[in-house]
């Protein structure tokens, strides 16, 4: 029996052709909402980037490059690419979609301090604005790392075993709404312990390796979770995908969703072990730049009392 599809996107996704890695760099197609954000998110920086030089101030190349180019590179590339062409048609390329929203885009805009660029930039009124945003109790709130932790956690968990999913796959508005979620919820968390923008909720070197080292277990539970279990991700919908014409080429619905939760799992390990190669990078930086500073300070009591000796 066939099972209706919903939403605006049935005669795409019926038209669809088979699935190959190349696909994902063939078959594209713009989603307004992300794309909107895109467009804005990169002429804004850019921007700043172009009055700071103008003003004759410099910029690390490599900031821009971390947002421009891999942040809403990843961004963009999840959202419009075959990522987002096949992201409601196998559960599998959702998945990778959905880390690359959720760690690798939060990660990439966090190093390209959007913050600290818009802070030297903008005219005295707007910063004042942003300011007071930043140091509101609502920004502390959400920026306080255990409760941001447990947003980061527990999103994919609300995502895949509650009706959110499947709303997602049967509005185009979710659809998108849920791209951006999954981006902010990311922000939330790794904005912080990135310490590279001057936002609420940063804390010492320690504490930022605790917590990263902490969404590792819950990432491979999740993944081996969906492995395992027999019940359907989204079954209704993708299982009236294989009574259409793409029936031909899908792989059978449990399989699908057992690859997509190794994808999860692996992948989730990998971000964050590279993650937490960063922030261990960091600290290490942090611990030399302070014993520099510690010898010179002892150097200047040592001249000190040469001198009045």
């Amino acid at each position: 029996m066939l099972i209706p599809l919903s939403g605006a996107s049935q005669e795409a996704l019926e038209t669809l052709p088979r699935f190959t890695l190349g696909r994902v760099f063939t078959e594209w197609g713009i989603d307004p909402i992300p794309f909107v954000v895109t467009v804005w998110a990169v002429g804004l920086y850019v921007l700043g980037v172009v009055v700071l030089s103008r003003r004759g101030d410099r910029w690390p190349v490599g900031r821009t490059l971390a947002f421009v180019g891999l942040g809403m590179g990843a961004f963009f590339l999840a959202t419009s690419s075959g990522l987002g062409r096949y992201d409601t048609t196998l559960l599998s390329v959702h998945m990778v979609q959905h880390m690359l929203l959720s760690m690798v885009v939060p990660l990439a805009l966090a190093l390209g301090a959007p913050v600290t660029l818009a802070l030297r930039t903008l005219p005295r009124k707007p910063r004042r604005w942003l300011l007071a945003v930043l140091h509101s109790r609502v920004a502390k709130v959400l920026a306080f790392p255990p409760l941001a932790f447990v947003l980061y956690v527990a999103s994919p968990w609300a995502l895949y075993f509650s009706s959110w999913y499947d709303a997602s796959l049967s509005s185009t508005f979710v659809h998108q709404m849920m791209h951006i979620h999954l981006v902010l919820v990311g922000t939330l968390f790794f904005w912080p312990l990135m310490g590279v923008d001057p936002v609420p909720g940063r804390v010492g070197h320690p504490f930022r390796v605790l917590l990263t080292l902490m969404t590792l277990p819950f990432h491979a539970f999740l993944g081996v979770t969906i492995m395992g279990q027999s019940t359907l991700i989204g079954g209704a919908h993708y299982l009236a995908l294989r009574e259409g014409p793409m029936g031909a080429w899908l792989p059978p619905v449990l399989d699908d969703q057992h690859l997509a939760g190794g994808i999860l799992w692996a992948s989730g390990d990998l971000i964050g072990v590279l993650f937490f190669g960063v922030l261990f990078t960091q600290w290490l930086r942090s611990s030399m730049k302070e014993a520099a500073r510690e010898d010179r300070r002892l150097d200047l009591e040592e001249r000190r009392r040469t001198t009045t000796g």
